[in-house]
C-alpha cells in the first residue's frame, strides 16, 4: 500500500481529492514560495528598501523561473527546509547577481514557508466552499421534492417515531449552511502573511519592516495580523478545526446511509455501488463508508495537529515539522470526503415503499409517543404514559397491533392519530425551510 491513499495510483479514485490535492504537491509548494519571494522582492522595491530595479527583476523572474523539486532535495534534507536551498537555485536561475543579491532580504525561511501555506489554503477553502454549495444544491432539491415522504425517525438504532425523507437530508445539510456562513470570518481571521524575521522581531528587515508586511500583505490578499506567529499555530488550527467539523458532518451523512442500506432496511439505494468479489448479490455502500473512514482518519490528524501547535521559544522546528506531515492530510481529507459526498447526493434513490412498510412494521409500536399526547387529552400526563406503557406491552405479549388496542381500549381517539403522514410534526415545513435556505446558499 502507498504511504499515502491519496497519492496512489491503486487507491486515487477511492480517495480522490480533485483540484485540491494538487495544492499539496512538491511543485504546488515551490511555486507558492516563488510568488512569495517575488512580491516581497516588488514591494520592497517600492518601498526603497532594497533597489527598485532589482525588486522588479526578482518579481518578474519569480513568475518565469521554474526550479525542480528534487533538485532542492539534498538542501532541505540538510537544512530541514527547502526556502535556503530554494533560494540559492533562484538566485543562480536569474542569471543576475547585482539583483539576485536582494532575493529574500530581511525574511525568514518561515516567513516564506507559512505565507506560502496560506496562498495554497486559501486556494483549497475557495474549492471547499464550491463542493459546498454544489452539494447543497442536490440536497435542496432532494429536501424539497421529499418534503413529505414519511420514514421512520430512529435514536439509538431503533424506530422512534415518524420523520420525513426531506428532513432527514435537511439535518445533513444544515451544519454545511453554517460552516458556509462562517467562511469569511475564517479567512479574515486566519489567512495571514507573515513576516517578522528569524526570531519573530523584524531585527533583518529594516526600519521599513511593519510597512512591508502590511504591502506584502496587500501584494497577495492576504491579512497582516500585525505581529509574528512563528510560533502562534492559531490561524492553521482554526482552518483544520473547519474542515473537520465539515468533515463530522458528512460522515454523519455516511454514517445513516451505512444504516439505510443495510439489509432488512432498505429504504435508500445508491447509484453507483460496490460489488463484492465473491457475493453477487451485494450492492456495498462504498461511498458512505468511505466518508466514515475520513473522519476516523481525521481524529487523528486532528490530535496530532493539536500537539503540534505547541512550539518551544519563538521557532521550533520540530513542531513544525510535525504540521507538514499532518495539515496536508487533514485539507485532502477534507477534499475527499466533499467528493464522496457530493457523488453521494446526486445519487440517492429513496424507496417510498420501503420506508413506509418500516413504518407499518413493529406492530404500530412507531405511534405510542403520539398515542400517550392523545390520551393526556382524557387524563392526567402521567397517567396517560403508564396506559400507553401497559398497552406497548400488551402489544408485544399478543402481537396485536397497538392501534387496535388503543382503539378498543380508547374509541374517542382522534382521527388520522395512526397515520404517518399526519405525526411528522414539522418534518415537512422543516425540509423546505432548509431547501430555500440551502438553495440561497448554493446560489451565492
Amino acid at each position: 500500500m502507498a504511504a499515502s491513499v491519496f497519492a496512489s495510483p491503486l487507491y486515487g479514485q477511492l480517495f480522490a481529492t480533485g483540484e485540491t490535492g494538487r495544492l499539496f504537491t512538491d511543485s504546488a509548494e515551490v511555486r507558492a514560495m516563488l510568488l512569495v519571494e517575488g512580491a516581497l522582492a516588488k514591494v520592497q522595491g517600492a518601498l526603497g528598501v532594497i533597489p527598485e530595479i532589482s525588486g522588479a527583476a526578482i518579481h518578474r523572474a519569480s513568475l518565469e523561473v521554474a526550479i525542480d523539486p528534487g533538485a532542492l532535495g539534498a538542501a532541505t534534507g540538510q537544512n530541514g527546509v527547502p526556502v535556503p536551498g530554494l533560494v540559492a537555485a533562484f538566485r543562480a536561475a536569474m542569471e543576475a547577481p547585482e539583483h539576485a543579491q536582494y532575493a529574500h532580504w530581511g525574511a525568514t525561511s518561515q516567513d516564506i514557508a507559512d505565507t506560502a501555506l496560506m496562498l495554497r489554503l486559501r486556494q483549497a477553502l475557495a474549492l471547499a466552499e464550491a463542493e459546498i454549495r454544489a452539494l447543497l444544491g442536490a440536497l435542496a432539491q432532494a429536501a424539497e421534492d421529499h418534503a413529505a415522504t414519511p420514514m421512520p425517525a430512529r435514536t439509538y438504532g431503533q424506530v422512534a417515531t415518524p420523520t420525513s425523507w426531506g428532513a432527514v437530508l435537511a439535518q445533513w445539510g444544515t451544519p454545511l449552511i453554517a460552516a458556509l456562513d462562517d467562511l469569511p470570518a475564517l479567512r479574515a481571521a486566519s489567512l495571514w502573511v507573515s513576516l517578522s524575521g528569524a526570531a519573530g522581531t523584524s531585527s533583518a528587515l529594516g526600519p521599513k519592516a511593519t510597512e512591508t508586511r502590511a504591502e506584502l500583505a496587500k501584494a497577495l490578499g492576504l491579512k497582516d495580523p500585525g505581529h509574528s506567529w512563528h510560533t502562534d499555530r492559531s490561524p492553521v488550527l482554526r482552518i483544520a478545526e473547519w474542515m473537520a467539523r465539515v468533515t463530522a458532518t458528512l460522515a454523519a451523512m455516511g454514517d445513516t446511509l451505512v444504516g439505510l442500506t443495510m439489509s432488512g432496511i432498505g429504504e435508500v439505494t445508491l447509484s453507483g455501488a460496490g460489488g463484492s468479489s465473491t457475493m453477487p448479490q451485494k450492492q456495498n455502500p462504498v461511498g458512505p463508508s468511505a466518508l466514515v473512514a475520513l473522519n476516523i482518519q481525521m481524529a487523528g490528524l486532528r490530535a496530532s495537529l493539536q500537539t503540534a501547535a505547541s512550539h518551544q521559544h519563538q521557532r521550533d522546528g520540530a513542531a513544525w515539522f510535525a504540521e507538514w506531515m499532518v495539515l496536508p492530510q487533514v485539507v485532502l481529507t477534507n477534499a475527499c470526503a466533499l467528493h464522496h459526498a457530493l457523488k453521494l447526493a446526486e445519487g440517492i434513490n429513496p424507496v417510498p415503499a420501503r420506508m413506509h412498510a418500516a413504518l407499518e412494521d413493529g406492530l404500530g409500536l412507531i405511534h405510542a409517543e403520539a398515542l400517550s399526547f392523545a390520551l393526556a387529552g382524557q387524563m392526567p400526563r402521567p397517567e396517560a404514559q403508564a396506559a400507553t406503557k401497559a398497552l406497548c406491552k400488551e402489544v408485544m405479549d399478543t402481537q396485536t397491533p397497538l392501534p387496535e388496542l388503543a382503539g378498543r381500549a380508547y374509541p374517542d381517539l382522534p382521527q388520522g392519530l395512526f397515520d404517518a403522514a399526519s405525526q411528522m410534526g414539522t418534518a415537512a415545513d422543516d425540509a423546505r425551510a432548509f431547501a430555500s435556505r440551502a438553495r440561497s446558499a448554493a446560489a451565492v
